[in-house]
This record gives structure tokens, C-alpha cells and sequence, in this order.
């Protein structure tokens, strides 16, 4: 006999997968498992998804990343890249990188690593806001927005995640795409190895003298790296997305002070190389803390983007390591899936982390040995890391090994991106 409160109870709703956070991670990563023909619930906290008449202002966002071929590949199987070239996209065929307190530069080019472009400069609005559009047309994508998950329960072949409405969800597969504060992560009792970079991040967005000449551009002063990333605003070639990774009293002095000193100490500290900076937007700041967790899965859950991995923005690689979590880990489990294998199972899960794991710890581990050689003082350093550029910028066989690590020709690459 069912009582009156077991009738109250809203039925528990099964699916293939169930991934918790809606950026660009998990959306990506909704859109190739629906793809495959999967019953996907996408489960994010925000009210609704971002559309696309909803970006590309006037100003560009402070938020941008610079997407590498690979992810452009990723995007464009996904059908988002060329919304993504309509609303507002910049690429970038050069790169400089210098050593302001010394005479180390390294330049790299798009003709030297036999590639179009080293990367794209977009912003994160417009690239969620193209990826909504296509992968919420998938049929088996069911979209939950303005819920949280209250609790993540386990039995031996599946998670039961409970919503903060009441409403339950059972699958094999629980996917946090959450964010480098993850809730879902916490909740499976994930640890996680945590270090500040003693360092926040300043962005907005300038509006320089002088043309950005499709040329990524980034110094290293005191330490402190400053990058003036190409945007081109409505023809206009002379905009930039700044990221200043500074200590936390400067960063605090920078968004701080009037439009005209910020546009000064900018055009100061990178040598009036661009000519005068206008700043067009406020600064925004927050704190850098690289985090990597102690195992991405567990039987029928996985972690993926900035939720297993979170780095220093000074490679602009962020996004790109994420994007290709949500690509490899896709692979295998609608291999699993496709084959009636269990796709949840740790055996399926624990081949996404190995192919994963290494190359995000790789570069975790770079950009700490790269505040540590560009944030000492001590001589030996200093004449290293100029030494070591300026070679570096002479031996052109070296440098297209760097940038197709930089580009993420790196490892195999799932199908999706290649």
C-alpha cells in the first residue's frame, strides 16, 4: 500500500549521464555524449542559458581564453565555431614574450609551426552562448537550470543525486563540471591538492595606440606576468584583453585607481610598446590558485575541467585542458556504451584519467617552474631565463616542438579533435 507522503514523492528520473555545471566543459561535454544518442541531464545552477543575442556587445567581456587549434577542432564538430566566427572572434598568427627586467624575448609565428594561426582570442560568453545553440538541440539532452545538488548517494551501479527541489536523479555516470570550487567534488569526498600563486589576476579590457597586428603579447615583470591578448572590435584592431597576474596589494591598487592612471601604469610597465592605453572597461581582480585533485573518478563519477584541474591563466591553457577532458572522457565512455560495456565503471572512467592526468600535470607543474624562474631575483636566474629565451629564439626546431605543445597537438587526441 503506498502512503500519502511516498504518493507526494516526485518519481526519480533515470538517465545515461548526469553532468552538474553548464559552462564550457560540460556543455561541450553534454553535446558529444547526446550526440551519441545518450540521455543526458545537464544540471546548472544559473537561470537559463546564455544566448548568443546576448553577447558580443559594444565591450567585449573581461572573460576570454585563447582557444587553440585542437579546440577549434572540438567546436567545430560540435557546430559552435562558426556562431563563434560571426559574433566576435580575433586570431592570432604571433606571439612575443620578454623578459622586462632583462634582454630575453622569444617571438614564435604561425609560418614557423606550418600552422594558419597559433590560436583564437574569444570570450568565454560568446563561446558558451554558440555551444548552447547547438548542443541544446540535441533530442536526449534534458536541460535542469536553478537547481543545485543537496546530495549524491551511491549504490553498486549507479549515483542517486538529489536536488535541492526534491527532485532525485539516478544514472551510472555523475560528470562535475562545476568549477575549481566544486560542490559535487566535495560531496564525493575527493581531496584535493591546493596551492596559492600568491598572486590575482587583473583583467579588462584597453584600447591601444596603436594596432595589435594579430600578435599575442606577453612580459614578465618582477615576476609578474602581463599579457596584452588581441581583441578586434567591430573592424577595429586596436583592442586588447589585459590579464595581469600581480601581487595581491598591486592588484588591489590597479582596480582600485582612475581610468587614466590605469591606462598609464599599463602603458609603463609594458614599455609604451602599443602606445597610449585607454582603458574601456572597469578592472576586475581575483586571487590564482592552481588545484589538481587527488583522482579524477571514482565508480560512476568523474571529474572533469577546472573541477579535477585549475592553473595559472598565464599559458591560456584553461580552458583548453578542460575542453579536452570533456573530448577524451566523451571517447571512452560512449566506446563503453556503444559496446554494452558498463560505462560507468571504474575500469572505463580510470582509462579517461590515465589519458588525462599526465598532461594536466604536466602543465600544472610548467607554470609553477615558471613562477619560480620569472619570480627570483637572484642573478643566476635572471642571466638563465634570458640565456635560455634568446636561445630558444634562434634554434626554429625547438621552437615548433614548443608551440605544437602550445597549439595541443600533444598526445592522441580524441576523434572529435582531430
Amino acid at each position: 500500500m503506498t502512503t500519502q507522503s511516498e504518493a507526494a514523492k516526485p518519481p526519480v528520473a533515470q538517465f545515461d549521464a548526469v553532468i552538474v555545471g553548464a559552462g564550457m566543459v560540460g556543455t561541450a561535454l553534454a553535446g558529444l555524449l547526446a550526440e551519441a544518442g545518450m540521455q543526458v541531464a545537464l544540471v546548472e545552477a544559473k537561470a537559463s542559458p546564455l544566448r548568443l543575442d546576448e553577447v558580443a556587445g559594444e565591450i567585449p567581456a573581461p572573460r576570454v581564453s585563447a582557444l587553440t587549434p585542437v579546440s577549434q577542432r572540438l567546436l567545430t564538430h560540435l557546430g559552435a565555431w562558426p556562431a563563434i566566427a560571426a559574433a566576435r572572434v580575433t586570431p592570432y598568427r604571433y606571439m612575443q614574450v620578454w623578459d622586462a627586467e632583462g634582454s630575453g624575448h622569444i617571438h614564435f609565428s604561425a609560418d614557423e609551426a606550418g600552422t594558419p594561426v597559433l590560436g583564437h582570442i574569444v570570450e568565454n560568453d560568446v563561446t558558451l552562448a554558440a555551444l548552447n545553440a547547438q548542443v541544446h538541440k540535441q533530442p536526449t539532452l534534458t536541460r535542469l537550470d536553478s537547481v543545485s545538488v543537496s546530495a549524491l548517494q551511491t549504490t553498486s551501479t549507479s549515483r542517486w543525486l538529489v536536488l535541492d527541489d526534491g527532485r532525485q536523479l539516478q544514472t551510472p555516470l555523475v560528470i562535475a563540471a562545476d568549477g575549481a570550487r566544486s560542490a559535487l567534488r566535495e560531496l564525493a569526498g575527493i581531496a584535493v591538492a591546493e596551492e596559492s600563486m600568491e598572486q590575482e589576476a587583473v583583467v579588462t579590457t584597453v584600447r591601444c595606440e596603436q594596432s595589435h597586428n594579430d600578435t599575442a603579447r606577453q612580459a614578465f615583470i618582477d615576476g609578474c606576468p602581463l599579457a596584452f591578448l588581441p581583441l578586434t572590435v567591430n573592424g577595429d584592431d586596436r583592442y586588447c584583453s589585459i590579464v595581469w597576474s600581480t601581487t595581491p596589494a598591486h592588484a588591489r591598487e590597479l582596480t582600485a585607481c582612475s581610468t587614466e592612471a590605469l591606462g598609464q601604469a599599463l602603458g609603463a610597465a609594458f614599455g609604451g610598446r602599443l602606445g597610449h592605453i585607454i582603458p574601456v572597461d572597469k578592472a576586475y581582480r581575483f586571487p590564482l590558485v592552481q588545484r589538481h585533485a587527488k583522482q579524477y573518478v571514482q565508480p560512476n563519477f568523474a571529474l572533469v575541467g577546472d573541477a579535477a584541474h585549475s592553473i595559472h591563466p598565464l599559458a591560456g591553457q584553461g580552458v583548453n585542458l578542460g575542453l579536452m577532458d570533456a573530448a577524451v572522457l566523451a571517447e571512452e565512455v560512449v566506446v563503453a556504451w556503444h559496446r554494452g560495456a558498463p560505462w560507468g565503471s571504474l575500469a572505463t572512467l580510470s582509462r579517461y584519467e590515465r589519458r588525462r592526468r599526465l598532461d594536466n600535470s604536466a602543465m600544472l607543474g610548467l607554470m609553477k617552474g615558471f613562477k619560480v624562474l620569472f619570480g627570483s631575483h637572484q642573478p643566476v636566474f635572471t642571466l638563465a631565463r634570458n640565456l635560455g629565451m634568446s636561445g630558444m629564439n634562434q634554434l626554429v626546431p625547438l621552437k615548433r616542438v614548443v608551440m605544437r605543445q602550445a597549439t595541443g597537438e600533444r598526445g592522441r587526441l580524441p576523434a572529435s579533435c582531430r
